[in-house]
């Protein structure tokens, strides 16, 4: 597999001494990841260079011979003002400096002395040209109100305005080297979006998935970073680690929330560095691969209860991804349905069954704790068993708990999680009655229902004749009082 190079647009070096371009070129791949280098050591050779190529970011020593660092940094200025310009000089000179601030310079070093700083000041030009490329592609999606590259998100099935928008983000992110954190309910989908941008990012890389919720401390080690031989009792082969069997591609971390204190730190030093020791191991590595992690629990709790550390979460999430639970959606659901009846019908070899009319409502009534994986699951549930030509109803209705009869205990439960942090019910000041609350609450399950009974006792958890038996009782009330 050929080596992924970053960034996608070159570094260009230029300087009239070879043995610093060398040096350069090798600190920059060993210490910061940066292994697209393109070295000059004629100024002269600039201008026509960049007539031929783009480049993300120019380090431009300020003396050189028949091309001066500030007549290049003019240059830049005046025709690839796109282009960060770090000035590089042999000594400290304020008056430089401010010179080559007011022309445009991104920044300004003096060699050998401040070599950690230019590497972070390197980063952070890398960085900012990140962010500005995904704000133009931003930019570039929502005035054309469509995907760049649909094809890539074929798997997510929608229509709402809300997910598409966090489509175009994904589009705008995915060139990126930093990582990115997906967050949302269990069945929103976490795992296709990393799928998205690994299939955006690094189609010819591979894609390495984990689940880390229950790898302790030495496991979460030995898992990411593999060992050396004789590294601990039983190591009588080396092994190599996710991190370098993800090199060029993605690395999938799900369940990042579970991780412990340790094992966050581990995970914090790879991403901040770039760097990881197998263990058992004495020398450093680098490594070459994006991290996407993911979990379903809120990351402000996580943090407010010191599950997870707040360096490590701002580091995560230099892209974030929140997807929305599946009823803050509920226009995706009839075509959620479509979708997952055309699929299933295929896998068991049947046609595709035509469903009643009144499932729309069900669904529509229903909280969904499992999101879309629980809507897919009940529609395979329902194909599987499915003999006539229109689509029956019932394995939906057990699947919710609400089968004729049946209260609907089994489904509040499940619902219970996933409904906290959502609105409660607001009282007046003077409380209503008891019948006065019971005919509004009747009422409206009846607008949510379309006035299906039926719907209507299995979203107020009673049965259909205890509805009918309310219904009645508020009927003959009206009469009395009339």
């Amino acid at each position: 597999m050929s080596k992924v190079l970053y960034p996608a647009l070159p570094v260009l070096l230029v300087d009239d001494e070879p043995a610093w371009l060398r040096s350069m070129t090798i600190s920059l791949a060993r210490h910061a990841g940066i292994n697209n280098v393109v070295a000059l050591s004629d100024p002269r050779e600039v201008a026509p260079f960049l007539e031929e190529r783009r480049v993300a970011l120019a380090l431009v020593d300020y003396t050189m011979p028949h091309v001066s660092g500030e007549e290049l940094l003019e240059l830049f200025g005046r025709n690839y003002p796109e282009v960060p310009v770090i000035i590089l000089t042999g000594r400290d000179q304020a008056e430089t400096a401010v010179r080559c601030m007011k022309l445009g310079a991104f920044d300004y070093y003096v060699k050998t002395v401040e070599d950690e700083r230019l590497l972070t000041g390197i980063q952070r030009a890398l960085r900012l040209g990140e962010l500005q490329q995904e704000n133009l592609r931003l930019q570039e999606g929502y005035m054309t109100g469509e995907l760049a590259s649909p094809d890539a998100f074929a798997g997510l099935i929608t229509r709402s305005d809300r997910l598409l928008k966090i489509c175009k983000y994904v589009e705008a992110i995915a060139a990126s080297h930093q990582p990115v954190l997906v967050t949302g309910e269990s069945g929103t989908g976490k795992e296709l979006i990393a799928r998205i941008l690994h299939k955006l990012g690094s189609p010819k890389g591979p894609w390495v998935a984990v689940d880390v919720a229950g790898l302790d401390d030495d496991m979460f080690a030995d898992t990411l970073f593999g060992h050396v031989k004789g590294a601990f009792t039983g190591a009588e082969q080396p092994r190599k680690g996710l991190v370098e069997e993800a090199a060029g591609g993605v690395l999938f971390l799900d369940e990042i929330g579970s991780l412990s204190q340790s094992s966050q730190l581990k995970l914090l030093r790879l991403i901040q560095d770039g760097e990881y020791r197998p263990v058992g191991g004495d020398r450093t590595r680098r490594s070459e691969m994006r991290i996407v992690a993911a979990t379903n629990q809120d990351p402000g709790r996580l943090q407010e209860a010191g599950g997870l550390r707040r360096d490590l979460y701002y580091r995560l999430r230099t892209h974030h991804v929140h997807l929305p639970a599946l009823r803050q959606r509920p226009e995706d659901i009839p075509v959620l349905l479509d979708f997952f009846l055309g699929e299933a019908a295929r896998e068991f070899h049947k046609n595709k069954p035509t469903p009643p009319p009144e499932l729309d409502i069900l669904l529509s009534s229903y909280h969904f704790p499992g999101n879309v994986r629980e809507l897919r699951a009940m529609v395979y549930d329902a194909v599987s068993t499915h003999r006539t030509r229109k689509l029956s109803m019932d394995a939906f209705k057990r699947a919710m708990g609400r089968e004729e009869g049946r209260e609907l205990s089994g489904m509040v439960e499940a619902g219970v999680e996933a409904a906290r942090g959502e609105r409660a019910v607001a009282f007046p000041q003077e409380l209503p009655s008891i019948r006065e609350l019971t005919s509004q609450l009747i009422a409206e399950a009846s607008r949510r229902s379309g006035g299906n009974q039926s719907i209507m006792a299995g979203m107020l958890g009673i049965s259909r004749p205890a509805l009918n038996k309310r219904l009645k009782k508020l009927d003959d009330e009206d009469e009395d009082e009339s």
